[in-house]
């Protein structure tokens, strides 16, 4: 069997090696249009930062190293330009001696990936850059090296370098916190109304109060209108200097060799595939960020690019073709399984700051129209008493009929990444959000606690689940007071002193059962600093006959909430508006004292 796989990296470069650890007898030719056919495009922002120092750590294998291990026809710098489904060959390109010739293939496999989306008028004569290829960090490195040194510089004001990164998400941050590693004054332009779009307003607001810290100008609601001279044209009527630009605003799937081959294009705008990753055409299968998923949330069609899925499904189209052939050396018939859906798992890190989420957020489900609840915790990442424990910001959206776990959010330091996985793990299981509460995980005073927060979500999803208590989001506090509701602050006079939402009068836990009287007639609302004394007032005042809600992820919460909304009202949840124009201030403090 002859196999041809158009382009490298994670999903190419895992399908020809599965192929081949199935099939010992198979031909696989691999063509990349670039000239690294293997390379960790994840690590690229780090070694502009100086984090990673040796260049050749980023190359992970060579044609070279891929034939004398894997009996692979690695062919860079070739680019496939079409491809003829009726005589079932391609048209490709050599770059090197500008040749092009056909191949013929028994089974192709599309893993071409992504392309760039750029958002920068025509005119710039600035270096513009994405952080996508090694010669994009060649480039960047190289312009860096002659400004500033081999290695970290002044930061802040005094920086001599300057850049404008277009683009607040995962990779527009790594590019940020990279590029101020290396002595260079940043600015950080975002069209949305929020860093991070796909996390929730509430959870967005800690990231942009760290970026800040770290001297970055943070410009959300804003967008570019030209570059010229050592200066950048923003949408809202200032300039500032770069002498650099990074465009991080995203990447659109690069379906162009399948359209023009009559390969079905899904409704996500990535090539079809079925679970198998085969294409509209049998013969043909399509990995990577190219290549449709399947939302685990909705059943419907998705884009996700991640690297994760990319290398799965590089591998379930190798088992695919070896179990369509029938004829593996191996004997690799009837491998195929079918793929999971995409959950959309990610984390990024923002000056020592994780960033985690996965499934939907908020603002989705409300926008779908789904019924659901929501849990906001701020637990330590491990016992209290031991030295070092930093504090986190959780969130659980839950189906409000199933209980099923619909995503998850969690900013935070250490032990962000293994609740993230906790939780991911428990929706690809089925686990439901009230579930969460009865696992058993590891536990000593320095990896956790002896109610894990994985445990401790699981609490509250369950006491809302089972009406034990009752709860209302930050962005729905201000409809509840101007309904007549009452605010109540359980915290300690020293804690209503040093912050408090407008309005709230201040009853401490303690002293609730004997000022009982003092409350205000009607329904009320409670809250703590985060959450957990809330309930206990919640429950108390419930069982003393009055109505009652507790004010979810409580202070802590509704302070990000509006730290958000002041910095944009395009980061509204719903169309609720903030409790009142006082703009907190938001701590990037995480020491949990």
């Amino acid at each position: 069997m002859k196999i041809l796989i158009v382009g490298g990296v994670a999903g190419g470069m895992s399908a020809a090696t599965r192929m081949r650890r199935l099939d010992e007898a198979a031909e696989i030719i691999v063509f990349e249009r670039g000239h690294y056919v293997s390379f960790a495009n994840c690590g690229l922002p780090y070694y502009v930062g100086g984090l990673i120092e040796d260049r050749s750590a980023l190359l992970l294998q060579t044609p070279e190293s891929l034939a004398s291990r894997f009996r692979l026809d690695v062919r860079i710098d070739h680019e496939v330009i079409g491809i003829d489904r009726a005589a079932r060959t391609v048209s490709v390109r050599d770059a090197v001696k500008g040749t092009v010739r056909t191949e013929g293939y028994d089974r192709l496999v599309l893993a071409a990936g992504a392309t760039t989306r750029s958002v920068l008028p025509a005119g710039s004569d600035l270096p513009v850059h994405t952080l996508r290829t090694v010669d994009d960090v060649d480039q960047i490195t190289a312009l860096l090296t002659r400004a500033t040194g081999p290695g970290p510089a002044v930061t802040g004001p005094a920086a001599t370098v300057s850049a404008v990164v277009i683009g607040a998400g995962f990779i527009g941050l790594e590019a940020v916190e990279n590029l101020v590693l290396r002595g260079v004054q940043v600015t950080a332009v975002e069209f949305a109304g929020q860093v991070l779009g796909p996390l929730d307003p509430e959870m967005a607001a800690p990231v942009a109060a760290v970026l800040k810290a770290h001297g970055v100008d943070v410009r959300v609601d804003t967008s570019v209108r030209g570059a010229s001279a050592g200066r950048v044209l923003l949408s809202d009527g200032t300039d500032v200097a770069a002498d650099l630009i990074i465009e991080a605003t995203g990447v659109l799937p690069d379906t162009s060799l399948a359209a023009a081959a009559g390969l079905r294009i899904g409704e996500s705008g990535a090539i079809w595939v079925d679970d198998t990753q085969r294409t509209s055409d049998p013969l043909i299968y399509a990995v990577g960020d190219g290549a449709e998923k399947v939302d685990a949330i909705s059943g419907g069609p998705t884009r996700i690019a991640m690297a994760g899925l990319a290398n799965r499904h590089g591998r379930a189209a190798a088992d695919s073709i070896a179990d369509s052939a029938g004829d593996s050396a191996a004997g690799a018939s009837g491998v195929a399984v079918a793929a999971e859906p995409a959950f959309g798992v990610a984390i990024v890190g923002v000056f020592g700051t994780t960033v985690a989420m996965v499934g939907w957020s908020e603002r989705r489900l409300l926008a779908s129209g789904r019924g659901h609840r929501v849990v906001h915790t701020h637990p330590s990442d491990h016992a209290g008493y031991y030295p070092g424990a930093e504090q986190m910001s959780v969130k659980l959206l839950v189906d409000a009929a199933t209980d099923a776990i619909l995503g998850a959010q969690i900013v935070g330091g250490h032990g962000v990444d293994k609740r993230i996985d906790v939780i991911a793990t428990a929706m690809a299981g089925g686990l439901t959000a009230s579930a969460l509460s009865r696992l058993e995980l590891a536990y000593a005073p320095q990896y956790g606690s002896a109610k894990d927060p994985i445990n401790q979500l699981g609490y509250v999803a369950d006491n809302l689940a089972a009406g034990t208590t009752r709860s209302l989001q930050w962005h729905e506090l201000a409809a509840a007071l101007a309904a007549g509701e009452a605010l109540v602050d359980v915290r300690t006079a020293g804690e209503f002193a040093a912050g408090s939402i407008p309005g709230a009068i201040n009853v401490p836990l303690d002293e609730l059962r004997d000022r009982f009287g003092d409350l205000p007639a009607g329904p009320l609302v409670v809250h703590c600093q985060v959450g957990q004394r809330g309930h206990t007032a919640a429950r108390l005042l419930s069982q003393l006959g009055r109505e009652v809600r507790n004010l979810d992820g409580g202070y802590k919460t509704w302070v990000a909430g509006a730290a958000a909304l002041a910095a944009s009202p395009r980061a509204a949840v719903a169309s609720a508006p903030p409790v009142s124009p006082v703009v907190p201030t938001l701590s990037t403090e995480r020491i949990v004292a």
